[in-house]
């Protein structure tokens, strides 16, 4: 029997332990070949709220807890990921479509979140204020309660361990609904790592579902903090909801990311770099190189280096063999893909490999020429493509890159670090790499967007961490009594 142990959680959701979900019964599908993989439990707002009744109980105690206890438990459940990698990965690969390289980045990160978030719960927690009175005033952070993860299909580990752990090292319970498509490497994992790390029970429960279990534990007033990270669209919905009933939600949404990329830089090296931003995992993460604005000196040079990297990579099944691309997650993501790919050729953008695509396996795909107003540039595409864009002035490349409604990732490639220092003040956006392409994450980094890109760094870091997953008290204390006159 493997230790994830398909028959504890076969038709099951963990809600205070393994229990039938009110939902249907979901197929658990490999994307690269259609084969079912298990059966899964699905939740219904029914869940949602049997889910968090146990939270606010089992919360209380919990936070009750020392801190070092609490972190002790999350240094076991980082060693789990370690321990048990193999496994955990080659979900991963089956169930997201992810390369094994790609699966060994989130079992790595997924420990390094729980370490992180070991030593985030013996961080300081407040400060002693000045008062103008004889007193003793301070503020300290304490844990929000019950907090709603809201997590994605395409890194579906780490976009859900992120929060998780921080939030239970805080001294808070989750409720976590993973992606469906994704709920086993996005929620049955972290439910059996914990389980086993001697988690209480009731402070983690996992409830995959459709978009009525996500308003179900935005809108549950038990839940207090939302961390939510989905397309743009959806985060709209829930920023709203969250709104409505007076809460916090910390989003983190799509992207639409610049790479730009000077005449005096190492072509091959630019290259390199832009086709890892824009293919890396089939392009469906959200700071997935979206945009390449290139020097109108070395732009033909660069897209026809870029279309050679493209048509040499291979795409298939990450499962059977070695491959740089497997397949994207669904039927409807490859039609978004191919229309946008095909309504931008119309528009006047030429198409310089790929475009082409076999079941769920597009290839990796190079638009040269590409109008600013072609759907696959002014657009987050999702998928593997990338258009390149000419600029003929520094402040036109600055142009180009800040027509956007996104604010999520920059990428400079350049000769002059100094000077793309100064470049990248000028534009808003939430990180920025000088010399890589966009796609970059740590644990101990805070992480976030501007604009349509979400609501900045509540994700990464210990303060990004502490800001979202606690709540700010202020307390006085005095040795008496004083005298009032009333």
């Amino acid at each position: 029997m493997t230790w994830l142990n398909e028959s504890l959680w076969q038709s099951r959701i963990h809600l205070g332990g393994w229990v039938a979900g009110s939902g249907e019964d979901r197929s658990v599908v490999e994307p690269a070949t259609g084969k079912e993989l298990a059966r899964l439990g699905t939740a219904t707002p029914a869940d949602v709220a049997k889910a968090t009744a146990r939270a606010v109980e089992a919360q209380r105690a919990w936070a009750a807890l020392t801190y070092d206890q609490r972190a002790a438990l999350l240094r076991r459940a980082g060693n789990l990921f370690e321990e048990k990698a193999q496994e955990i990965q080659e979900w991963i690969v089956r169930e997201a479509g992810s390369t094994p390289p790609k699966a060994g980045l989130e079992t790595h990160t997924a420990a390094e979140e729980c370490f992180e978030a070991a030593a985030l719960a013996s961080h300081p927690f407040g400060e002693v204020l000045r008062s103008g009175q004889r007193r003793l005033s301070l503020s300290r952070r304490v844990p929000a309660g019950v907090v709603g993860v809201i997590a994605p299909f395409n890194f579906p580990l780490i976009l859900s361990i992120r929060s998780v752990a921080p939030a239970l090292a805080l001294g808070n319970a989750v409720i976590l609904k993973p992606d469906p498509r994704t709920a086993v490497c996005g929620g049955i994992v972290l439910a059996r790592v914990f389980e086993e790390a001697g988690l209480p029970e009731g402070l983690l429960s996992v409830l995959p579902g459709g978009a009525d279990v996500g308003e179900a534990v935005v809108t549950d007033p038990a839940v207090r903090v939302v961390s939510f990270t989905g397309s743009t669209r959806a985060g709209r919905i829930v920023g709203r909801l969250a709104a409505d009933h007076l809460k916090r939600a910390h989003l983190e949404l799509g992207g639409n990311s610049a790479l730009i990329v000077t005449a005096d830089v190492d072509l091959d090296r630019a290259v390199s770099a832009g086709a890892f931003g824009s293919f890396l995992h089939q392009g469906q993460i959200c700071m997935t190189t979206g945009r390449h604005i290139v020097d109108s000196a070395i732009v033909a040079d660069y897209t026809a280096a870029l279309a050679r990297h493209a048509e040499a990579l291979t795409v298939g099944d990450p499962h059977a063999g070695d491959v740089a691309l497997g397949p994207v997650i669904d039927a409807g993501q490859r039609d978004t893909i191919h229309r946008l790919v095909t309504e931008s050729v119309e528009a006047g953008a030429l198409l310089a490999a790929g475009g082409t695509f076999e079941e769920l396996f597009y290839r990796p795909t190079v638009l040269a020429n590409t109008p600013v107003t072609a759907p696959a540039y002014a657009e987050e595409v999702f998928g593997p493509v990338a258009p390149v864009v000419a600029y003929g002035s520094i402040d036109e490349a600055i142009a180009l890159a800040t027509d956007t409604t996104y604010g999520l990732k920059l990428g400079i490639l350049t000769g002059d670090g100094l000077k793309a220092m100064e470049l990248a003040e000028r534009i808003p956006v939430g990180a920025v790499h000088i010399n890589d392409q966009t796609v970059a994450d740590e644990p101990v980094a805070p992480f976030g967007g501007q604009g349509a890109s979400g609501t900045g760094a509540r994700f990464g870091g210990p303060e990004a961490n502490l800001e979202a997953f606690t709540e700010v008290q202020w307390v006085t204390a005095q040795s008496e009594i004083p005298a009032y006159p009333f």
